[in-house]
């Protein structure tokens, strides 16, 4: 299948080396500035992406991300962020990179292009009909995600991709993509620039709005957080507050008892 590889395409500037260190920052900001745009135009496709798997998910589903190199790494650090955010449990949303964990510190040659492993890998936490499974490759030509994403069609697997090229192999394969053209990188090919930048808002949309339907979020307020450190703390406290109008000492107990800032005010509320 031939298609246009634009992350691939030539910057558009040239004698980077040349120059000054405020002219290569307020170009590449100018490059930056075009990433909402072009995710803004694939609203359509994120949304239909995001009910499905809210659906799926109401019913004990799970998501998992697939991906190698930037795109696997953002997965990983998105579903990482899910359980401290939104109080859910580690394997309620999953990323998985090309060549294990190793690879999220240091490249794993030739990880990404073996077909069969992603596969492998989603076995492994025993994936089936209820899950999702997203593809995040900014090319739309990772063999990893692509082999990946056709056994989970061949197992009534529901799929998605984040990639940033249109008429994508992924694209063609993912039974809801999402394509967000970002145009050539600053330094060419760098895909980790406005591509990994586009993936990363994509991945925020998708997790959150998700966890805000599955009633994760109170007003606009992280009620299910963990209680991790003392800032996080404060900030349940100071919730409760807002919340109840009561005392921070009150408060401070109410979290103390209960764990957790949506159980402080029910408890509250029901006494």
């Amino acid at each position: 299948m031939s298609f246009t590889r634009i992350t691939e395409q030539s910057s558009k500037y040239e004698h980077l080396e040349a120059m000054s260190v405020r002219d290569l920052l307020t170009n590449i900001n100018n490059e930056d500035k075009t990433v909402p745009l072009a995710v803004e135009m694939a609203l359509p496709q994120i949304e239909s992406l995001v009910q499905q798997i809210v659906e799926r998910m109401k019913i004990g589903g799970r998501l998992f991300y697939i991906g190698a190199g930037t795109s696997g790494r953002l997965g990983v650090v998105d579903a990482s962020e899910c359980p401290p955010t939104f109080g859910v449990s580690f394997d309620m949303v999953i990323g998985l990179i090309a060549g294990g964990d190793t690879a999220i510190r240091r490249a794993v040659e030739f990880a990404e292009d073996d077909r069969e492993q992603a596969w492998k890998d989603l076995a492994d936490y025993n994936v089936n009909s209820a899950d999702t499974v997203i593809g995040i490759a900014a090319s739309g030509s990772t063999p990893y995600v692509i082999g990946g994403l056709e056994q989970c069609n061949a197992n009534n697997i529901l799929t998605g991709c984040i990639t940033c090229n249109t008429g994508s192999p992924l694209a063609a394969v993912a039974q809801y993509p999402v394509e967000v053209v970002v145009g050539p990188e600053f330094v060419t090919g760098s895909s980790r620039m406005k591509a990994g930048t586009a993936q990363k808002l994509v991945l925020n949309m998708i997790s959150t709005a998700t966890m805000i339907q599955l009633g994760r979020v109170k007003g606009n307020k992280m009620v299910d957080m963990q209680l991790s450190n003392h800032k996080l703390v404060g900030r349940g406290v100071q919730m409760i507050v807002d919340e109840l109008n009561i005392s921070q000492e009150e408060a401070a107990k109410l979290l103390e008892q209960h764990k957790n800032v949506r159980k402080a005010i029910e408890a509250y509320a029901n006494k």
